[in-house]
Formats: C-alpha cells, sequence, structure tokens
C-alpha cells in the first residue's frame, strides 16, 4: 500500500522532504498557507555553509556550530548537519542552483560572524535563498507532489494516539482564480504521516525580519495535540536590520566583507563586548548594539561599508550593488547611499532556535509526525544558530526525514524520538512554568500587535524575571479570554498566543543567561544544561 505523506509548508525543509519522499515511492500532498513560492527560504540573504573546499574540515564546522550554540548543541545531530551538508549542497547544484563562481570557476567564498573558514556559498551575491526556493520549485512542479495552496493548518488530526492527517481552512486569506470555489472552507486530508515544516515565529515580535506569514502554527499544533517541545526560549535577534522604512535585513555577509558598525562618535563599539568584534556570535553583537543603543537614548548604530572596495565611491557603489543587489537596491530606495555613508541598523527577531523536538530523522514524539526546518528542534543549534546553518539544516534534516517516511509507515513501531520520555504538563498549560503572578489590572485588550509589543519588551533580547512576570501574567488574562477564531488572521493570533506562552514559561524556568537567552538578573552564563522537552 502507498504510503501518503502531507507535508505542510514550502520553504527548502519542506520543499526537500516532499521530493525525498516521491523519490521512496511515497504519495504526497504538500500544501502551503500562502503561494508555493512564498516561504520564509526566500528572505535567506546570507548563504549556505558547508564544507566545500579543499582546505576546509568538517571538524572545523561542527567545533564553529557547537562554539556558537554555547555548548546546548546536540554533538551527534551537528555531525550529522556537517557530515552530511556537502551532499545536500551538490544535489541543490544538481537541480539548477548556480552559486556565485569566481573568475577560475570556483565556488565564491563567503565569511560570516563566528565561522573559522569562509564556507559560505552565495547565488546573485545576497539572493541565495531565492535562488533555492526557485530551483526547489520548479524540480516540485515537474515531480508527482499535489500542491494546494492558500491552505491553512488549523489542526492535526490525531486518532488513536498517531497523527493521521491535517485540518484545513483552505482560501480564508485570499481567494484565487483556482481557489474561489473553496475560499475559507474547512477539510480534513487525511494522512499516514504528516511533516511540519511551517517555518518559525517572527510574528510574535513588534520587530522582526521575518513575513507576515511566521506565526507559529506548526508549533501551536503540535503542542495542542501533545507532541513534545524544546528551546522555546532561545529566540536568535539579527544585529543589523535597517533603521529606516519598514524592516530589511543586512546580512551578516556584508560584516563578513568587512563592514563595521560603529557609534555616533564613530567608534567600532563591537570589540568592547567580544575580541572577534563585528564577527562575533548574533547573540553578542545585538546585545552589544542594544547596548549602545541605549547609551544613545534609542538612536540606531550604524553599519559602515565605506572603507570597502578602495577609495573610489563609485566604484565601490558599483561593488556594493553587484555584490549586494537586494540590500543596494532596499537602502537606495529608502533614500540612503551606504557608499558614501554609513546606514542605520537595529537588532530585530531573526529565527527560533527551539521547535517541536525531533529525532535525527525529523521524527517527532507523536507517532506519524515529523518536523523539518525551523519548526523543528533538532539541537543541531543549541542556545545560538551559527550563520547560514539554517539553509543546511533544512536541506539535510528535510532530506534525512524524506527518505524514512515510507518505511515508517511500513513498520509497526514507532521510534523513540527526541523528547518522546518528557514530563507532559497537565491542563494545557506549559510544563514547569512558574506561576504567573496576579493578573495585572493594566494588562490591555488582546491583539496582534499587543502580544508583539509585549514580548519584544518583556521577553526580547534582554530579559528578567521582573518582565517575564510580568509576560506571563498578561498572557494568562488572554488566554482565560474566550475567543472563538473563524478566520486564518484569528487562528494564526491564538497560534501566537500558544507559543508566546510556552516561550515565556521556558524564559522564566531557564534562570542563567545562554546563548541567545540573555537575563540582565543573571548575566553571567551558567553552566549549559540543556532542558527536558514540554508538551501541553
Amino acid at each position: 500500500m502507498t504510503t501518503h505523506a502531507v507535508v505542510v509548508g514550502s520553504g527548502i525543509a519542506g520543499l526537500t522532504v516532499a521530493l525525498h519522499a516521491v523519490e521512496h515511492g511515497c504519495r504526497v500532498t504538500l500544501v502551503t498557507k500562502d503561494v508555493l513560492d512564498h516561504a520564509n527560504t526566500r528572505f535567506a540573504q546570507g548563504g549556505i555553509a558547508g564544507v566545500m573546499f579543499a582546505d576546509d574540515r568538517v571538524e572545523d564546522h561542527i567545533h564553529d556550530t557547537l562554539v556558537a550554540g554555547a555548548g546546548l548543541s546536540d554533538r551527534e545531530a551537528v555531525r550529522v548537519l556537517a557530515d552530511e551538508g556537502p551532499a545536500r549542497i551538490r544535489e541543490l547544484i544538481d537541480i539548477g542552483v548556480a552559486f556565485d563562481r569566481g573568475e577560475d570557476g570556483g565556488f565564491v567564498k563567503g565569511l560570516e560572524a563566528a565561522h573559522s573558514y569562509p564556507r559560505i556559498l552565495h547565488s546573485g551575491g545576497d539572493a541565495t535563498g531565492t535562488a533555492i526556493e526557485r530551483a526547489l520549485v520548479a524540480r516540485l512542479r515537474a515531480s508527482r507532489v499535489d500542491v494546494i495552496e492558500h491552505a491553512f493548518l488549523v489542526d492535526l488530526v490525531v486518532e488513536g494516539g498517531r497523527v493521521r492527517g491535517v485540518d484545513l481552512l483552505v482560501g480564508d486569506r485570499e481567494a484565487t482564480a483556482d481557489s474561489a470555489a473553496v475560499a475559507g472552507r474547512r477539510g480534513i486530508v487525511a494522512a499516514d504521516a504528516v511533516v511540519l515544516a511551517t517555518g518559525g515565529a517572527g510574528e510574535l515580535y513588534a520587530h522582526s525580519t521575518n513575513p507576515v506569514v511566521a506565526t507559529g502554527d506548526g508549533i501551536a499544533a503540535a503542542l495542542r495535540a501533545g507532541a513534545d517541545v524544546r528551546d522555546l526560549e532561545f529566540f536568535q535577534f539579527h544585529p543589523t536590520v535597517l533603521a529606516a522604512g519598514a524592516s530589511f535585513l543586512v546580512s551578516e555577509a556584508v560584516r563578513g566583507e568587512g563592514a563595521t558598525l560603529i557609534d555616533e562618535t564613530g567608534r567600532r563599539f563591537a570589540f568592547d563586548a567580544h575580541p572577534d568584534g563585528e564577527l562575533a556570535p548574533r547573540d553578542v553583537v545585538a546585545r552589544a548594539i542594544a547596548h549602545q543603543m541605549e547609551l544613545q537614548d534609542g538612536r540606531p548604530v550604524r553599519l559602515d561599508a565605506t572603507l570597502l572596495h578602495g577609495d573610489d565611491p563609485e566604484e565601490r557603489a558599483a561593488f556594493l550593488a553587484r555584490r549586494f543587489p537586494t540590500i543596494d537596491r532596499a537602502v537606495r530606495e529608502r533614500g540612503l547611499d551606504w557608499a558614501r555613508e554609513p546606514i542605520p541598523v537595529t537588532p530585530a527577531a531573526h529565527y527560533l532556535m527551539g521547535g517541536v523536538a525531533t529525532d535525527l530523522f525529523g521524527r517527532a514524539s507523536l507517532p506519524g509526525l515529523y518536523a523539518v526546518g525551523e519548526v523543528a528542534c533538532t539541537g543541531v543549534h543549541g542556545a545560538n544558530r551559527l550563520a547560514s546553518n539554517s539553509l543546511l539544516e533544512g536541506a539535510v534534516f528535510g532530506a534525512r526525514a524524506g527518505d524514512v517516511i515510507a518505511s515508517d509507515a511500513a513498520s509497526a513501531d514507532w521510534p523513540v524520538a527526541a523528547g518522546a520520555s518528557a514530563e507532559r504538563a497537565s491542563g494545557g498549560e506549559p510544563a514547569g512554568a512558574a506561576p504567573a503572578g496576579d493578573d495585572p489590572a493594566d494588562a490591555p485588550p488582546f491583539s496582534r500587535a499587543a502580544l508583539q509589543e509585549l514580548l519584544w519588551h518583556d521577553a526580547g533580547l534582554v530579559r528578567d524575571d521582573a518582565g517575564l512576570g510580568h509576560a506571563a501574567s498578561v498572557l494568562s488574562v488572554w488566554r482565560t479570554q474566550r475567543r472563538e477564531p473563524h478566520t486564518e488572521l484569528e487562528y494564526e493570533n491564538e497560534n501566537l498566543l500558544v507559543v508566546a506562552d510556552h516561550l515565556v514559561a521556558a524564559a522564566r524556568a531557564r534562570r542563567g543567561s545562554v546563548g541567545a537567552h540573555y537575563r540582565r538578573d543573571d548575566p553571567v552564563t551558567s553552566a549549559p544544561i540543556r532542558q527536558e522537552a514540554v508538551a501541553c
């Protein structure tokens, strides 16, 4: 009997799962809440890391990943990532991803923060994610995978302790010519296996690099179904987002090329925080910027690219436009000339290291459920993701999940996955949560904007017990209020509230600062101890 797998999400992880599962004989239906090629992968500028050069070593990539992860990365998962990464990159090349090459025909090497070697590959300068997404979508359209666009995941269907399908809301956000007949309709798609590839939850925060579709839908659905999650307290804030106009990420690769961070007096301040200065791990650089902004009454710092590529501003402008075409266009659209003057930047929420707890093949603790990409927690990233490891993780673990779905379905037993033995919370509350405290009298009415501001101020880049306690109290008030979602936006808001509740509980439970989880009331990094997975 043919195994039917439903893949939810169309970024690099979901597309890779679908293509590998089809090759192993599965019937695959891929569902996505927007159009097929609108995923977070499309916005990835920095590139993809991998040991693709003769003078680089897998052991060095492993070491860099572990150091960035602040001692909390799973070593076995990191080894899988580094060992299998080159094969997955070559697979992308085979399907048409044109990584940038130099005059000698070899790949152009890119250096990014916390890497000891320039192992980053780019495509189109700063359009790597777009190139990868385009190639994978083209390959998927030529495959036997069925696609349902504008399909929102309402919940997982669980029968007899096993995931048996998905409950969808189709066509609610935007009815197209193809979906108008079923606009806003609910429907069940039965499956032997469900793969969550729904991305992260950047919409939790008031300032984010993520698209508006990043609303934590997969994590929330997994929690409601009883699957284990892990490390939700670790949310990475990208150091350099344009502080002019709408949020726009300025890739780590710009600093890798030699751009510097300066304060209002022109002083390079990043070395105050770390000997690697602008190329320190992301959490360190982001906090250094936030601290400097506090000293400047909240005004942004500056990213200075005016010393790159010689003294001639015209030549520099041509270089920046050629090397970073997407960023260059965004900068100039805001009326800035970064070839001649430093540009204002500020941190913003970027990447969730935690998620649905999985084993090394994407299996979640709930039989029949897999998770890959940012929605998953493989343990690779620990407390802080190494730059350009996210696309690689999606490709490596997406392929691994796709390769085992058919054989898993044919087996009577579900392998014991990461987090499967975790203590479960009761009553729908986050496991390990500290008491929320008294209900705050000034709790505002619930809205997405109110939630985003709450988390930005109380559970953002820098945290403390008072702020987290206040956030927990407000979230408790909001969760007790009865709301019946009917539209996609309303379902998204409820998902964000569920994920926020668990994120704050995890942040309160981890008393010591480590990696991206920084508490001003305990700034000395505590001994790195991985917390157990939790489920509601």
